[in-house]
């Protein structure tokens, strides 16, 4: 089975700098996070907050999610941080 996102849930992770999410593949679900510099970098946010930083995960969730299966299908781990280099 291939990964897929059932899940719409997000978090912001103040201490890490990044917004965490999951990707399921069959029975295990895989954690992804989305560091803040990446975000910024698919957009420029007025005020870098909570809201505005989970407003544009929402914004871009299709494009992060693309990048998560493709980094995914290259080597398989439970785990993924999305670096600015990867968009």
């Amino acid at each position: 089975m291939a990964l897929n996102f059932p899940n719409i849930s997000r978090s912001y992770d103040e201490t890490n700098k990044c917004v965490r999410f999951w990707g399921h593949d069959d029975a295990f679900e895989i954690a992804f996070f989305v560091d803040l510099e990446a975000l910024l970098k698919l957009q420029s946010l007025p005020r870098v907050d909570e809201a505005a930083i989970l407003i544009a995960f929402d914004r871009w969730r299709a494009r992060i999610t693309s990048v998560a299966s493709a980094v995914y299908r290259r080597h398989r781990r439970s785990s993924y941080r999305l670096v600015a280099a990867d968009f």
